[in-house]
């Protein structure tokens, strides 16, 4: 069994003084990914006994950035979609395993405005692709911040958010895309009709008191992995960013 954990940390520093490292002991997991790091190479020195790790860093100084921690050795690394106009702001991580690629990802924000929604379409495009090519050889694990609620049940406030970034029709209908191309969004795969379940709230308005959030996070798998798949979490549970973790365990 693999167990999978996905987190946007929203600043990887500031979440380690809010506890990280328990956390990360805690979960315990054969793969950890991480978004949002926001750092630079060697800003953090952080390593955890029996894992080694991959990071991904934006070339604007803390902004966007990826890692992931691995119990289990790659047979190869790749950082990037191979398309130079998305390949700057650390956003993806591939690692290779045996019988499947672990894909870590921070989308593209639409922004305010929605004025990076034509570059976020260009993106889901894009990456698509490139998850589809990889499809064709093994099983994908795709797994961060896509910064899409994909239906009205995966935030509390679907009718004022709608054409807000995050909850575009755009963007709601890339990632319905995707889902034809062959994927599979975990959490709805164990629970198709659980409201209520969110895994990114606003610092505003005392959001994640009343429950007002957003299921942004996810762990998407490519069709060839359905009969692997054993169980999907959202830990609401805890804290430490205006995310919270995810989890896919993997026969």
């Amino acid at each position: 069994m693999y167990k999978f954990i996905s987190w946007n940390v929203n600043g990887l520093r500031a979440v380690c003084g809010k506890g990280f490292a328990d956390i990360f002991e805690d979960l315990d997991a054969d793969f950890f990914c991480l978004q949002e790091t926001k750092l630079q190479e060697g800003q953090i020195d952080l390593e955890f006994l029996g894992y080694r790790s991959y990071w991904n860093y934006a070339d604007k100084k803390g902004y966007s950035g990826t890692a992931i921690y691995t119990k289990h050795e790659p047979l190869s690394v790749t950082y990037g979609i191979g398309v130079d106009v998305h390949d700057h702001e650390g956003r993806v991580i591939t690692l290779e395993m045996e019988d499947f690629y672990l894909v870590c990802v921070y989308v593209p924000n639409s922004q305010d405005g929605l004025k990076r929604l034509d570059y976020r379409m260009t993106w889901e495009d894009d990456f698509r692709a490139y998850l589809c090519g990889l499809a064709e050889k093994k099983g994908v694990i795709v797994c961060g911040d896509l910064n899409v609620a994909h239906k009205e049940i995966d935030l509390k406030n679907p009718k004022t958010n709608r054409m807000n970034a995050g909850f575009t029709d755009q963007e709601r209908a890339q990632f319905t895309n995707l889902l034809d191309a062959g994927f599979i969004d975990t959490f709805r795969y164990f629970y198709p009709d659980q409201t209520d379940i969110y895994s990114w709230w606003s610092y505003r308005f005392q959001a994640r008191q009343k429950n007002a959030g957003w299921r942004i996070d996810y762990f998407v798998t490519s069709e060839n992995l359905r009969d692997r798949l054993e169980g999907a979490k959202i830990h609401t549970e805890i804290f430490g960013s205006d995310h919270c973790p995810v989890e896919l365990t993997l026969k």
